[in-house]
């Protein structure tokens, strides 16, 4: 029912972009730039840019795109956000992927310790996470692949689900963990704890928890409250709860949450970031805690800081 992290991911697409005629063209002005002088190399940025493979209008801006960067940068590497990975190895100073927010998501996720700013290029719908146009990534190239105030950090959680007592599924979580009832869509009961000290049992659908970047996510559209992506807290919100009493309640970052699996159904799920899936039995125990680094984002310095919030959300319109 859930959105698997391998699922529809193609094997094909090459690691490195072939380079066009256009490409070529800036290559050679830049080697002429290199031989007069004008261009330090020791100073300039290593650049990776990586496209969702499912959107053709983001494979087919693969090549403007370098061709853009290539000006103020050196591209270590191009090709699909799905490959395998061996992109981890060109030791990036910005990463540019061309897609939507779930593409930002699996990057920043794949990265893991070893976080850099990633800017994003939205062919997506909403766009929370990939903040730039292509026309916005022309205009700013100069100045997004170096600046470093430019730089949003943000808090991640890793996630773990244990069977008696063995862990067997663990995860980063840019946006949330979220348990889904799953079918046969019957109500579910969670107890959950902070800190070791036990805090409530839940009925009903399921429980998000998010981060601040997540708050936008499920989160808000259970009622959870909306959070500035750089705050450091944890949002836990109840979906549907069979009660008029349970809340969405927000806690430390440093807390450590363990949700016990008390009543679910065959189909229960932690679903991370709405792309990797981890089923939940009888007794199956999730912790959830601040990770030990952060997601780095490269603001769009066109907008303001609400900008996705009240353009986008519509938020007090």
């Amino acid at each position: 029912m859930f959105p698997q992290s391998e699922k529809g991911r193609t094997t094909k697409s090459p690691p490195v972009l072939s380079v066009a005629f256009p490409v070529y063209t800036v290559i050679i002005e830049r080697l002429e730039r290199i031989a007069d002088g004008n261009i330090d190399m020791s100073k300039q940025s290593r650049v990776l840019v990586l496209c969702n493979p499912e959107k053709p209008e983001a494979r087919a801006a693969m090549e403007s795109v370098i061709a853009c960067i290539s000006r103020e940068a050196l591209v270590v590497a191009s090709g699909a956000v799905t490959e395998n990975k061996e992109w981890l190895g060109r030791n990036p100073d910005r990463i540019i992927v061309l897609g939507g927010d779930g593409s930002i998501l699996a990057v920043a996720r794949e990265l893991q310790d070893r976080q850099v700013p990633i800017i994003g290029v939205n062919f997506g719908k909403l766009g929370f996470l990939a903040e730039f146009s292509f026309e916005e990534l022309q205009n700013n190239a100069g100045r997004i692949l170096t600046d470093s105030a430019l730089v949003s950090r943000r808090m991640m959680l890793t996630t773990e689900v244990a069977r008696n007592g063995q862990g067997y599924g663990d995860s980063l979580a840019v946006n949330d963990c979220v348990v889904h009832a799953g079918p046969p869509f019957r109500m579910i009961e969670l107890s959950i704890a902070v800190n070791g000290e036990y805090l409530t049992s839940v009925s009903g659908d399921g429980l998000v928890l998010a981060t601040p970047t997540g708050s936008t996510a499920q989160n808000m559209s259970a009622g959870g409250p909306i959070l500035a992506p750089g705050a450091r807290a944890i949002v836990v919100s109840p979906i549907s709860p069979h009660s008029l009493t349970h809340r969405p309640l927000v806690v430390a970052a440093d807390a450590v949450i363990e949700v016990l699996a008390r009543r679910v159904n065959e189909g229960t799920t932690a679903v991370i970031d709405g792309q990797i899936s981890f089923p939940l039995g009888p007794g199956d125990r999730l912790t959830v805690r601040q990770a030990a680094y952060d997601f780095q984002l490269v603001r769009n310095p066109g907008q303001a800081q609400w900008h996705t919030l009240t353009q986008k959300l519509k938020w007090g319109q």
